[in-house]
């Protein structure tokens, strides 16, 4: 699978809308866990696979390197951190975290 970019293909849009390649990244397995983690400070690999608990070392290298490419982390002395871009990303999506968590998941509360 390639980098989801805007203005190309991606799924769920054969034009590329910026949002659909956003979410399309987002999509794949643990891209936005990593996301989520790294807002509260940088993580070496390490941290990341246990924080990620279940993932391959291929699979968290894969999702790096993506994250990398989209500007959304970078490396750093103390390891992977998230860009500006990356940190506004986090504090647009956390309110729908919020919502998730407090509105959504209660309708499935038996």
């Amino acid at each position: 699978m390639s980098l989801p970019k805007p203005g190309q293909p991606v799924r769920g849009s054969k034009s590329g809308q910026p949002i659909m390649a956003l979410l399309d990244l987002l999509g794949r397995s643990w891209a936005m866990g990593i996301v989520w983690h790294l807002y509260n400070g940088p993580s070496t690999f390490r941290q990341l696979q246990a924080y990620c608990e279940s993932i391959s070392p291929t699979t968290l290298n894969k999702r790096l390197k993506e994250l990398r490419e989209s500007h959304l982390l970078e490396r750093t002395v103390e390891g992977y951190a998230l860009t500006k871009e990356g940190k506004e990303l986090y504090e647009l999506i956390e309110p729908l975290g919020s919502w998730a968590r407090h509105s959504w998941a209660k309708k499935f509360k038996s």
